[in-house]
C-alpha cells in the first residue's frame, strides 16, 4: 500500500497458470472518496466511485472491498510487473453448408464478431457478441438499443421479465433497465460456457465440467463437478438442474445439489434446450436427443448430418430444430422425422430459438439471422426460391448504453414514477442486505440489487419490486438515489 497525503491505494492481482484469472483490482481512498478500478492486467479496467459520510466510514468500505479479493485469492502486487497475457477464445469450427437450397432469410443484422447468445421475446430480438456489444432489434430487425459490456458476450438468458448476459469477465449483467447492472460476480477459476437463471437462481456450466449454483445474492450455495468435461449445456426449472457435458447429461435436486439421474448421451453435448417435461441435447455425434425430465430415459433422436452446435423447439416440442457445425439447419418431427435441411448462408447457428413462425440464428461469422420458418416458405426454399434477404444496418447515432457504476439522485419520493417502492440498505450479519421501507411489503425479505451501488444507510427509489419464489424480492425498472 502506497500513501500520498490523504490518499492511499491498495493494488492487487489474481494470476492463475494454465490459461485461468489474470486480473487486477485496485481500491483508492481520498478523503470520503473510494474508487475501485478493476478487469484484465494491462488493460485500463472499469472504474466504480462510491461517497460516504465520514472517511471512517470510507477506510472501513476500502478495507471490506480488500479482504473479499484477498479471500478470493488475490495478492498484493506491483503494477505493470506482470505481463499482460493474451486473451483466449473458445474456437468454434464452421464449414459451408452440404444443403442444396438456401433458407429463407427475412433479415440479417451483423454485429461485427462471433455472435452465442440470443433472446427473443414478444418485443424484441436481442443479440450479443465476443467483443462485448449486446443489441436489441423489432422483429422486422430495426436495431432499438446497444449494450456495451467490457467483455466477450457468452450467453443470453431470460428469467421471466429479467435479462442477463454472462460475459468473459466472470460477471453477469441484468440488461432488464435503461442501464445494465453487474448482477452476479462468479469465482474467478470459473470460466463460464453457458448459464440459465431461474427464479433470480444463477446456475453456470463451465469449461471444466462443473455446475456452479449462485443465489440471489451473489452467493455461493453448490457446487458438482459431473462425469464430464467442457459442460456447455445448463438448463433449469423447479424440479431440477439439467447438466451437458462430455459424458451425457446429468440432473441435480435444484436444493443442494443431490444427483437425481445421468444418461450417456450419443457423443459430447454442446447445446441445450428445454420444454417443459423435457431436454433437448446437441452432440458432437450429430444428433439431438430429447430426454424425459423425470427419468432421463431418451425418448427421441433427431439424426443431423454434422457436429450439432445449437438446438430449439417450437411450443411444446411439436417441431425441432438443429444447427450443425457446417452452416446448415434442420427442422423435425417431433417422432424424429427430418421435414428439412437448409443453408443458413451466414455460417454456422451457435445458438437459435423459434417464435412465431421464425427461427432467429446468431452464426459464427456474428450475424443475427430472421428465416422464416413457415411451410409455405419452407416448401418455397426447397424448390429454390426464397427473399431477397435484408441487410439491417446499424443506426450511427445510436447511443451504447454502459455499466453503471452509480445511478440518478431524486430528492423526494414524489420526483420518482407513481408506485415507486423505497428500499434501504442494511448491515446484517456482518453483510449489507437490501430491505424494502415503503408499506405493504414483508421487511424481513432482501431486495437482490447492484452489489455495486449499495451503501450502508442508504435508501433508494426503484421502479417496482416483483416476489421471487426464494423468498426475495426483485426489483424491475429503474433504481435512483433518494437523497
Amino acid at each position: 500500500m502506497s500513501t500520498a497525503s490523504a490518499v492511499s491505494t491498495t493494488y492487487l492481482e489474481l494470476s492463475q497458470e494454465g490459461g485461468g484469472a489474470h486480473k487486477f483490482y485496485e481500491v483508492t481512498v481520498d478523503g470520503l472518496v473510494v474508487t475501485v478500478r478493476y478487469g484484465r492486467i494491462g488493460a485500463a479496467g472499469q472504474t466504480q466511485t462510491t461517497t460516504f459520510p465520514t472517511a471512517d466510514k470510507a477506510r472501513a468500505a476500502a478495507a471490506k472491498k480488500v479482504g473479499e479479493k484477498a479471500r478470493k485469492g488475490y495478492a498484493p502486487a506491483v503494477q505493470g510487473q506482470r505481463a499482460p497475457r493474451a486473451v483466449t477464445r473458445r474456437q468454434v469450427a464452421s464449414a459451408p453448408s452440404t444443403a442444396r437450397a438456401a433458407a429463407p432469410v427475412l433479415w440479417r443484422f451483423r454485429t461485427g464478431s462471433s455472435a452465442f447468445g440470443i433472446h427473443v421475446d414478444d418485443d424484441r430480438c436481442w443479440v450479443g457478441n465476443q467483443a462485448g456489444d449486446v443489441y436489441t432489434l423489432d422483429h422486422e430487425g430495426a436495431v432499438l438499443a446497444r449494450f456495451g459490456l467490457p467483455d466477450g458476450v457468452k450467453c443470453l438468458v431470460a428469467d421471466d421479465f429479467w435479462i442477463y448476459a454472462g460475459c468473459d469477465d466472470g460477471k453477469v449483467y441484468d440488461l432488464s433497465s435503461k442501464l445494465p447492472f453487474a448482477a452476479y460476480d462468479i469465482a474467478a477459476d470459473v470460466d463460464i460456457f453457458w448459464l440459465d437463471i431461474h427464479e433470480g437462481v444463477l446456475n453456470v456450466s463451465d469449461r471444466a465440467g462443473r455446475l456452479t449454483v449462485i443465489d440471489h445474492e451473489d452467493e455461493h450455495q453448490w457446487s458438482r463437478r459431473s462425469q464430464g468435461e467442457h459442460a456447455w449445456m445448463v438448463r433449469a426449472d423447479d424440479r431440477a438442474v439439467y447438466h451437458g457435458h462430455h459424458r451425457g447429461v446429468t440432473a441435480y435436486a435444484p436444493d443442494g445439489g443431490g444427483e437425481l439421474w445421468h444418461t450417456a448421451t450419443r457423443g459430447s453435448v454442446l447445446f441445450g434446450w428445454q420444454e417443459d417435461d423435457a431436454v433437448y441435447a446437441g452432440t458432437g455425434h450429430h444428433v439431438v436427443q430429447r430426454l424425459s425430465k423425470a427419468t432421463g430415459r431418451i425418448e427421441a433422436t433427431y439424426a443431423c448430418d454434422g457436429a450439432v452446435y445449437s438446438c430449439a423447439t417450437s411450443p411444446g416440442g411439436r417441431f425441432v430444430f438443429a444447427g450443425d457445425a457446417v452452416s446448415s439447419v434442420y427442422c423435425f418431427d417431433q417422432d424424429g422425422t427430418r421435414l428439412w435441411k437448409l443453408g443458413t448462408g451466414s455460417g454456422s447457428a451457435l445458438s437459435m430459438q423459434y417464435r412465431d413462425e421464425r427461427l432467429y440464428l446468431v452464426t459464427t461469422d456474428g450475424s443475427l439471422v430472421c428465416v422464416d420458418a413457415s411451410e409455405a416458405a419452407i416448401s418455397a426454399a426447397q424448390q429454390g426460391t426464397v427473399p431477397v434477404a435484408r441487410d439491417v444496418k446499424l443506426a450511427a447515432a445510436l447511443p451504447t448504453y454502459q455499466p453503471a457504476t452509480a445511478v440518478a439522485a431524486v430528492s423526494t419520493v414524489d420526483r420518482a414514477p407513481v408506485g415507486s417502492v423505497v428500499v434501504e440498505c442494511v448491515q446484517q450479519g456482518g453483510r449489507m442486505r437490501v430491505h424494502v421501507v415503503s408499506e405493504g411489503y414483508d421487511t424481513s425479505w432482501n431486495v437482490q440489487f447492484p452489489r455495486a451501488i449499495r451503501e450502508p444507510g442508504a435508501r433508494y427509489v426503484v421502479d417496482a419490486l416483483h416476489p421471487a419464489a426464494g423468498g426475495f424480492y426483485r426489483v424491475r425498472g429503474d433504481i435512483r438515489r433518494l437523497l
